[in-house]
């Protein structure tokens, strides 16, 4: 990856031919350069594994080849984020960084690929929330996930809708007590303005209503007190993955 993170580079994995031409094209329509690297084996493979930014493993690979891949992987200097490429459920042991589905088509291809390069790519995130404090907690927590982030904060709802329509934000931490406008109705306009920006309610309430209220409305939900891996498993979906990899203490 560069240092400006102007490219990425990636590689996939699989013994299908159409599989690997699905991430060719779509490579070719992605939003930022990617240079695609392709493999049909852990022998293939092997001279093409360090330098990588991410590395799709076909779920249909022996078992065996995607351990000694991974294992590769992690014995590199900065080890590529890995993806496993599942079909059916994602309930099945993985050794990868992340589990994903494995694309049928396309559409399903190009967005998988968009929302798997925030892994390596930061997204910027607006914090939003009255509490200085409550803030630098959620900022500390971000960044002891393995995602990079850009982070940018507000004090209040008001300020926030102002933000998120004059800036380019990937995702907005949002606190449901606030002056001003609350919680929900800051989501309710981010939603209006702008449906393509993730949003996570945080809160320390233990209404289950509000948490239904806010999926319903196309937020994640957090319970404060929160931790960085709780951050991780919300965001699985944000960037288009199943599952996280337990990370090891």
């Amino acid at each position: 990856m560069t240092e400006d993170l102007l490219t990425l580079r990636a590689l996939v994995v699989s013994r299908d031919g159409g599989l690997r031409d699905l991430f060719r094209q779509a490579t070719a329509a992605a939003t930022i350069p990617i240079e695609m690297l392709e493999a049909a084996d852990a022998a293939s493979a092997s001279n093409s594994l360090a330098g990588n930014d991410l590395v799709y493993l076909d779920g249909a690979l022996p078992s065996e080849e995607i351990a000694q891949i991974t294992n590769s992987l992690r014995t590199g200097e900065k080890p590529a984020f890995s993806i496993h490429l599942a079909t059916g459920a994602a309930a099945v042991a993985f050794a990868t960084e992340a589990v994903a589905g494995r694309p049928m088509r396309i559409e399903e291809t190009q967005w998988l690929l968009e929302r798997s390069i925030r892994a390596r790519l930061p997204s910027r995130v607006l914090v939003v929330d009255d509490s200085a404090t409550m803030r630098s907690i959620v900022r500390k927590a971000l960044a002891a996930t393995r995602f990079p982030f850009h982070v940018s904060e507000a004090s209040e709802g008001f300020i926030a809708l102002n933000m998120v329509r004059g800036g380019e934000f990937d995702l907005v931490f949002l606190d449901y007590n606030m002056p001003g406008f609350s919680g929900l109705e800051t989501l309710a306009e981010i939603k209006r303005d702008r449906a393509d920006v993730g949003v996570v309610m945080i809160t320390s309430t233990t209404d289950d209503t509000l948490a239904k209220r806010a999926r319903e409305m196309g937020a994640a939900f957090l319970k404060k007190p929160f931790f960085p891996s709780d951050i991780e498993n919300v965001l699985c979906g944000f960037y288009g993955l199943r599952a996280l990899y337990p990370r090891k203490s």
